[in-house]
């Protein structure tokens, strides 16, 4: 449009380090990094963990850009796109001098971004960061600042759920799903809006009602039969649904959600442990997350000391179904077989992304502390017969840069959602015990 004034936006470092493309994200808009960005940048080049990889290959794509005009009007990043420019550090401004001190990166970045305002006075310019604090002290000296939104979920409140309840079926039809071949057709349904691939829902009239799903290899509605998998049999219909989408061999990505206690993890290596004959290997992974965002090397011992804290809650659900009260001792003897010839692997999230993904059972835990970044990195090692199963809360994340709208597990519940390969449920009914649902109700 002749005359439009773009906007500028100055990006922080977490945002390069979230997303290594997000120059290309702000349409014609121009992008400016101030030199404090490229010095942090600088201590994340090596090392082979996600943040990594994003801030060598940003380098890389600024470095194919470099030439006088990066610091003095900026060069085109692209086809339709701004301009992205480099910004170096000033004095701190007069404004920010009395509640700002010069030693944090962070203010740098703000005292770059504040001058900006003054140099453009007839542009917006708006700081980006995924910093709750750094967006809280952007707003109090009057510089716009916002999350950055590219692969955030739109709303989290209508997220994809997996199931629904179809009322007032007629009674023949869900008669058809007790008696052989267990299905019905689509089109026997009088739905609102349609169904999605292996959708499950409880259809129901008031004296009758049955579990079933949309099975999208069948084009059919099939019946959904409550079963035991590896000794452990699911106690509502939501865990019921989330053990017929774990063990179906044509669905090959699979993503459970729920609060603590509703057996996420546990209904997944229960899965995994009854069709482990179908695969190689049962991967069990989970990413680390130190608390208070300190490195592991801050917690004493060797680096299994270190890191045993985190898988303890794996081994935990692994003692659950060792503890079965149908559970044999040659049962028992097995899992410890398995995990003694490396049949069963379990382990850090970093420590299995190097390994080749071929006729894996591979369930990722606590899903919801990885980037949309790292769940497609991933997704996209997955062989030949090889099921992924993501596991999380999205609303307990311990990452300090990602929410329940940003972080990787609901971005791919709502890019997956429709795919005939792919099934989710949310478990929300808790099962560990009356006392823990309680807490998780009420705390």
């Amino acid at each position: 449009m002749p005359g439009k004034k773009t906007k500028l936006f100055v990006l922080d470092t977490n945002v390069i380090l979230h997303d290594s493309g997000c120059m290309t994200q702000f349409e014609d808009n121009d992008v400016a990094i101030p030199v404090a960005v490229l010095e942090e940048l600088d201590h994340f080049k090596k090392g082979s963990e996600s943040i990594h990889y994003h801030a060598r290959e940003f380098l890389r794509e600024l470095d194919k850009l470099s030439g006088e005009k990066l610091f003095d009007g900026g060069l085109p990043i692209g086809p339709g796109l701004g301009k992205i420019s480099l910004k170096l550090d000033r004095p701190l401004h007069d404004d920010l001098k009395l509640n700002f001190s010069e030693n944090k990166p962070d203010h740098h970045v703000l005292n770059t971004a504040y001058y900006l305002q003054f140099d453009y006075p007839d542009r917006q310019v708006m700081l980006i960061t995924k910093d709750v604090n750094l967006r809280m002290k952007a707003k109090s000296i009057n510089l716009l600042a916002q999350d950055y939104l590219t692969d955030q979920v739109k709303d989290i409140d209508t997220l994809y759920r997996g199931r629904r309840i179809v009322e007032s079926v007629p009674t023949d039809l869900i008669r058809r799903l007790y008696e052989p071949p267990f299905e019905f057709d689509l089109d026997a349904l009088n739905l609102d809006s349609a169904l999605k691939p292996n959708e499950y829902m409880i259809v129901r009239n008031g004296q009758h009602s049955a579990l079933a799903v949309y099975d999208p290899f069948l084009q059919k509605i099939r019946h959904v039969e409550k079963s035991a998998a590896y000794g452990i049999m699911p106690r509502n219909a939501e865990q019921t649904f989330a053990l017929d989408a774990l063990t179906h061999r044509n669905i090959q990505l699979v993503t459970v959600t729920g609060k603590a206690g509703t057996g996420k993890t546990l209904l997944a290596l229960a899965a995994a442990l009854q069709h482990k004959r179908y695969y190689r290997q049962i991967f069990m992974a989970r990413p680390v997350v130190p608390l208070s965002n300190k490195d592991i090397g801050y917690l004493p011992g060797d680096i299994q000391s270190k890191l045993d804290p985190y898988m303890q809650p794996l081994y935990d659900n692994l003692g659950v179904i060792r503890n079965q009260p149908g559970q044999n001792e040659s049962g028992k003897g097995k899992i410890t077989q398995l995990l003694d010839e490396q049949k069963l692997v379990i382990s850090p999230l970093a420590y299995i992304r190097g390994r080749s993904l071929v006729s894996i059972y591979f369930i990722v835990d606590e899903a919801q502390n990885l980037t949309p970044h790292e769940v497609k990195t991933i997704i996209t090692r997955a062989g030949e017969n090889t099921k992924i199963i993501f596991t999380g809360d999205i609303f307990q994340i311990d990452h300090p840069y990602l929410d329940a709208r940003s972080n990787g597990l609901s971005y791919l519940i709502e890019k997956m959602q429709g795919q005939k390969l792919y099934a989710h449920i949310n478990l929300e009914k808790g099962e560990r015990s009356e006392l823990s649902e309680l807490a998780s109700n009420l705390l």
